[in-house]
């Protein structure tokens, strides 16, 4: 498994299996590595890659002001040995300052899918997201590039992006791995002691009472998310933000009766801001 830095060190890799007319699948990480992290690796081999590149870069420009990119978990000994273990080709690992060195001043803006959601509560966070993903494909030239559909907004901007900007890379979107109590996984999971842990099954508890009611013929929009914000509302120790109804495709929002619906819900448990979703259909 190499190991690269820079941006330069990057390029030079990738530019070595293309030229070996390799695959390269992309898989970005902030790090401190789950099994849903893990999963997005198995799909990028899945999807004919010949050569995996996982990123590792916690990224400053999608933390808003006071937010937690100090305190957001690290670990990169045991992310390597994770990476290690699962056969990665490559890790990148650049640098705060190669990212964004002195003078940094240019960023990606996907305006309307943005909007609303995470982008109403986190200002800049997408702007920010779509910048160093927008990086990391200059650097990685992957062919394909994979995302969890727990960011499922973040996942519909980077679509648009690589649309919008011709990157030609394919962008997958990879299903929400869950612990066994149906808490979608994320590095952001740690910051919960075991009250609010056991708090924040509210999330998978309401859309999986939504799938119920869709699977049994229920197919109005505000039935099925009033049974999602119901499960959150109810429990004491989250803070609804949002619960939204969208169309899974363009996040527009959806009224009255539906064919398919994504579901969208975040809110505040203790230290820790969380989202989750599901795709009825």
């Amino acid at each position: 498994m190499d190991i690269l830095r820079t941006p330069e060190r990057m390029r030079e890799w990738a530019d070595a299996r293309r030229a070996a007319r390799n695959r390269i699948g992309l898989v970005p990480t902030m790090g401190y590595l789950h099994g849903g992290h893990l999963s997005l690796l198995n799909v990028a081999a899945d999807c004919g890659c010949d050569a995996i590149v996982a990123s590792i870069f916690v990224n400053p420009a999608q933390f808003s002001p006071g937010g937690d990119y100090e305190k957001y978990p690290r670990d990169e000994k045991n992310d390597l040995a994770m990476l290690e273990n699962a056969k990665v080709s490559a890790v990148y690992l650049p640098s705060v300052r190669d990212m964004y060195p002195d003078l940094y001043q240019t960023y990606v803006e996907v305006r309307k899918v943005s909007q609303e959601l995470c982008g109403d509560q986190r200002p800049d966070h997408f702007r920010g997201v779509a910048t160093v993903v927008a990086k990391l494909f200059m650097a990685v030239k992957p062919h394909v590039a994979v995302f969890g559909e727990k960011d499922y907004q973040q996942l519909a901007v980077l679509r648009a992006m690589a649309r919008d900007l011709d990157f030609g890379i394919e962008i997958i979107g990879a299903p929400i791995v869950r612990e066994q109590d149906g808490l979608a996984m994320s590095s952001r999971n740690v910051y919960l002691n075991e009250e609010q842990r056991v708090a924040a099954r509210c999330f998978s508890r309401g859309l999986f009472r939504a799938k119920d009611l869709f699977d049994a013929g229920v197919r109005n929009a505000e039935t099925l998310v009033a049974t999602a914000r119901q499960a959150i509302e109810e429990e004491s120790l989250a803070a609804l933000e949002y619960a939204e109804g969208r169309d899974p495709v363009t996040l527009k929002p959806l009224c009255g009766a539906v064919d398919a619906i994504t579901i969208l819900v975040a809110a505040n448990i203790g230290p820790a801001r969380l989202i989750d979703n599901i795709t009825l259909k």
